[in-house]
């Protein structure tokens, strides 16, 4: 009920230089029983804003009215990134047995005890869907751990996606619980949900 929202929402992205740095950015009015009518949408080229400061922009929305006021920072971060599989440096054997050694459970008399963990591997490979349309799914898959969002690339008209991608995560706390959701993505409208798994680090 206002034509004027402040949502005061932080959300966090993860850059890669090589891929570019678009932000396509929608508005819409919900409608609750039918379909949401499309206000209009503006588009931040990352790239043309300075790093390590913080730029006040005000987008005005394209094929609609008004603007977009946004607080857009780019900085550095190293505790989550996003690999493929093909070049991670896991591959070498002895670097897997430096992390084996480094964050790994040792058995005393009546507990166990467990080497402070600074990070966390967890491959994507692969979605098998249950689903009988052929073609007609774009899926791409959503890992989440705490405060940290990371995105798989999309997989367009394909029921049974191969992403193998590796994500690293810094873990704060062992109790964490890994969720990772699979969409498929659309592009005039919001992500259809195809489904979703909990992985308590406990667990794993």
């Amino acid at each position: 009920k206002t034509l004027n929202p402040q949502w005061r929402e932080q959300f966090d992205f993860h850059l890669y230089e090589e891929r570019g740095g678009i932000i396509d950015i929608t508005v819409w009015d919900k409608d609750a029983g039918k379909k949401d009518d499309f206000i209009g949408r503006c588009q931040v080229d990352l790239s043309t804003l300075s790093k390590e400061q913080t730029h006040k922009l005000e987008m005005p929305l394209e094929e609609g009215e008004g603007c977009l006021v946004l607080l857009v920072t780019l900085t550095a971060s190293a505790a989550v990134t996003i690999s493929d599989l093909s070049v991670n440096s896991l591959e070498d054997q002895k670097e897997r047995e430096e992390i084996l050694k480094r964050y790994v459970w040792r058995k005393k008399p009546n507990k166990f005890l467990f080497k402070p963990c600074s990070w966390w591997v967890f491959l994507v490979y692969k979605f098998c869907s249950k689903f009988s349309l052929i073609g007609k799914s774009d899926p791409f898959c959503v890992v989440e751990l705490n405060n940290d969002r990371l995105l798989t690339h999309t997989v367009y008209k394909n029921l049974n996606p191969e992403w193998n991608k590796i994500f690293t995560f810094n873990i704060k706390d062992i109790h964490s619980v890994l969720e990772v959701t699979v969409y498929d993505e659309d592009r005039d409208r919001s992500a259809d949900f195809l489904g979703k798994v909990a992985i308590p680090l406990l667990s794993v």
